[in-house]
């Protein structure tokens, strides 16, 4: 009788809060957001929505998603569900797309993320100009025939009309977000939380930094607990870069003829990434190479993590979330779950089907890909994502 009356006030009168992260690493600004959700919303249940193997911008996580989703719901996250590769490693809107549409699914009522500008009204507005101003477009397109690259076309045509100046990237992914719920009119409240430092940020003095600020440090062989909530060295995977670079060449030199088959491979990129492949000795020195005023670090990272794990213009066509994979939950997001999954017209699964769903099996190729490039946990990680049980914690 007890679980009953929890379950009913659960799904009646609890806020669900939607989060959309990767967590690579989880560290102190990531558990500062759950704390000021749950500070913010007294009655809540945080659900999240959480990139696996590969990130946005085309680095593989030094966390594998089983340990991600245990950190999260130790720090007070009640249910995680797995955001496809083939939406995790696109630009934001693609990205956007696939992470609100399974929020949408578990019926949240609020997205939280972070912000450099911290004001929602002004990320509505420039929202309304990206859909609705038939001159924004227009505008990419034009700094876009100049060279610039997409982040920076967007950025400036935002800035022609409405004067405002929006380049940071939580900023921008927040866009994206916010025009997600707009265009699908998606009954979901958009909530910022200021973010204290940037992607860009290296200044050490504050114990919250950035993801990539964490990494950069640990690749340098700093100590970066006073950044970190919880020890979690134990967890860390430490990511071989000469293997990666030996398969990624491998597959440039045997795709040679049809490297634009490639998804992100666009514009005549591949022509400098076969100028360069045989004249240099690591990943990060063919990006140095390919990168240009038009082609971002991020977008060849992102586009060379499409290269690695054979993730095709064909895979990526017509994408849609067709299922929702149930990563980990506490016994409060196992009620929410069991509650509202009769309302859900698409399949909840927690383990790996064959040939059933066109993401799941892209899915577990790129698991298996990933495995390979992993120093010394590969196989732990694979006999973990076979198990295929969600995390639970009490």
């Amino acid at each position: 009788m007890y679980n009953f009356y929890v379950t009913i006030y659960l799904v009646k009168f609890m806020h669900k809060i939607g989060i959309i992260c990767e967590y690579n690493p989880f560290h102190n600004g990531h558990l500062y957001q759950i704390k000021k959700i749950k500070e913010t919303y007294k009655d809540s249940l945080i659900i999240v929505c959480l990139s696996s193997c590969f990130m946005q911008r085309g680095e593989a996580s030094i966390l594998n998603k089983w340990d991600k989703t245990r950190l999260a719901i130790e720090s007070g996250v009640d249910l995680v569900l797995e955001l496809p590769f083939a939406f995790a490693t696109q630009y934001q809107d693609i990205f956007a797309k696939g992470a609100l549409t399974i929020l949408n699914h578990l019926k949240i009522d609020t997205l939280v993320f972070g912000s450099e500008c911290n004001d929602i009204e002004l990320l509505k507005n420039l929202a309304s100009i990206q859909l609705k101003d038939d001159g924004y477009n227009h505008l990419v397109k034009r700094y876009l025939d100049l060279g610039l690259n997409y982040p920076t076309s967007l950025s400036k045509a935002l800035f022609d009309i409405s004067g405002v100046k929006l380049d940071k990237p939580n900023d921008l992914l927040a866009l994206a977000y916010i025009k997600e719920i707009i265009k699908n009119n998606y009954d979901i409240e958009p909530f910022s939380i200021r973010r204290t430092s940037d992607y860009h940020n290296s200044n050490l003095d504050s114990d919250i930094v950035s993801a990539s600020t964490i990494r950069k440090l640990l690749k340098d062989g700093v100590n970066v607990n006073n950044y970190l909530p919880y020890n979690i060295y134990d967890y860390l995977s430490e990511i071989d870069e000469d293997k990666y670079f030996a398969l990624l060449k491998y597959q440039i030199i045997n795709n040679i003829d049809c490297l634009d088959k490639f998804q992100t491979v666009d514009e005549g990129i591949e022509n400098r990434i076969i100028k360069y492949i045989n004249m240099v000795n690591s990943k990060e020195e063919l990006i140095l190479k390919v990168k240009s005023k038009r082609y971002t670090y991020n977008k060849i990272n992102r586009m060379f993590t499409h290269i690695l794990t054979n993730f095709t213009k064909e895979d990526a066509k017509d994408l849609e979330i067709e299922y929702l994979r149930v990563l980990g939950f506490n016994t409060r997001g196992k009620n929410y779950l069991n509650k509202i999954k009769k309302d859900i017209d698409i399949p909840i699964i927690n383990k790996y089907i064959p040939n059933m769903y066109k993401c799941l099996d892209i899915e577990f190729r790129v698991s298996l890909i990933y495995s390979l490039i992993l120093k010394d946990k590969g196989d732990d990680f694979l006999k973990r994502e076979y198990r295929n049980k969600p995390v639970i914690y009490d």
